[in-house]
């Protein structure tokens, strides 16, 4: 199934300490669910984020974050947080997530990535075999990266 007909996604449920005194998802807390996805599709894939930074030596920085919210997640709600991959390049790499409960479009976003070379800081190439991770869930209209 291509991945735009079904993108990479998780369950979470929706705890206390993630909400406000009147039950309600604090708007931050959007980006730690969307990181959980980000995380889960890499260990999903065989590489979870402590075998990169020992193996790979790089680390994954947010570079920039549009999120769009429509309607609240609330207390012991169950939300689906999915994934897509928009673009590839070099270094970088952008996400187009979204939160649902049932079919509700909660929030939605682009997230950006860059890859850093964990002992310098500076940008590094995204290794072929992640590379490849990423364009499974690449969107259909997107070309793969060679």
């Amino acid at each position: 199934m291509p991945a735009s007909e079904k993108p990479f996604s998780i369950t979470i449920p929706v705890n206390y300490e993630d909400t406000d005194a009147a039950g309600v998802v604090y708007y931050g807390n959007y980006l730690g669910y969307m990181e959980r996805a980000r995380n889960a599709c890499l260990r999903f894939h065989g590489f979870p984020l402590t075998r990169i930074m020992k193996q790979d030596k790089i680390l994954f920085v947010v570079t920039g974050v549009q999120l769009r919210y429509y309607l609240p997640a609330r207390l012991d709600d169950e939300i689906e947080v999915d994934l897509k991959v928009q673009q590839i390049r070099g270094a970088r790499v952008r996400f187009l997530q979204q939160v649902l409960r049932s079919s509700e479009r909660l929030v939605e976003g682009e997230v950006d990535l860059a890859v850093v070379d964990s002992r310098t800081g500076r940008p590094s190439r995204i290794p072929e075999h992640l590379k490849a991770v990423f364009n499974v869930h690449l969107m259909e209209d997107v070309s793969p990266v060679q």
